[in-house]
């Protein structure tokens, strides 16, 4: 029998976009099993926790088509090789949404190669309507109060605008708390 094909897709999904989405649905389209790896990337200063995360990116692919593959999402704070190994993948997917990415993507691929010649890295075009959204992007579009409905699905939305509403109203206790303060 053969042995399954098992992918990677790593990130940080802070949050899960439409456009990881659309990489994890055509991921699954050639692979048997794709291991959704949540970077815990303490050093990017998440917006959302690790559990968050994991949680939202379970959440939102819970709705989605899987082609008959198995997904399954875990959190790695490891080299992602060394993930790898441990899941048993052969395949590390990575997204490009524009040239500016593939020389990144690029080094990353060789040094993967470097490590382990064996697991090799796939990299799948964002669908041209995905192709501008970042979760950096969407963050910073949340924050400012513009609409993220169609770069996000709603659950994660909501779970942006909870957030953001409450760094907003902190900031408001804040400025009264300092107001108050400068009057006594």
């Amino acid at each position: 029998m053969k042995k399954p094909l098992v992918g990677v897709y790593p990130g940080t999904f802070d949050p899960i976009t439409n456009g990881h989405q659309d990489i994890i649905g055509r991921a699954c389209k050639i692979l048997d099993r794709l291991v959704i790896a949540v970077a815990r990337n303490a050093g990017k200063g998440p917006l959302f926790t690790i559990d968050e995360r994991v949680e939202m990116v379970r959440d939102e692919i819970a709705q989605m088509e899987h082609h008959g593959a198995e997904v399954v999402v875990h959190s790695f704070d490891s080299l992602l090789i060394n993930f790898c190994h441990e899941v048993g993948a052969q395949v590390l997917v990575r997204g490009l949404r524009a040239v500016s990415d593939f020389e990144y993507e690029f080094q990353m691929a060789s040094m993967n190669a470097r490590l382990d010649d064996d697991i090799e890295t796939v990299f799948l075009m964002a669908a041209e309507r995905q192709q501008f959204i970042s979760s950096r992007f969407v963050k910073e579009i949340g924050r400012l109060g513009g609409d993220i409905s169609s770069f996000v699905g709603p659950q994660v939305a909501a779970r942006l605008r909870d957030r953001f509403h409450l760094e907003q109203e902190d900031g408001k206790a804040a400025a009264k708390r300092l107001q108050t303060l400068k009057q006594d």
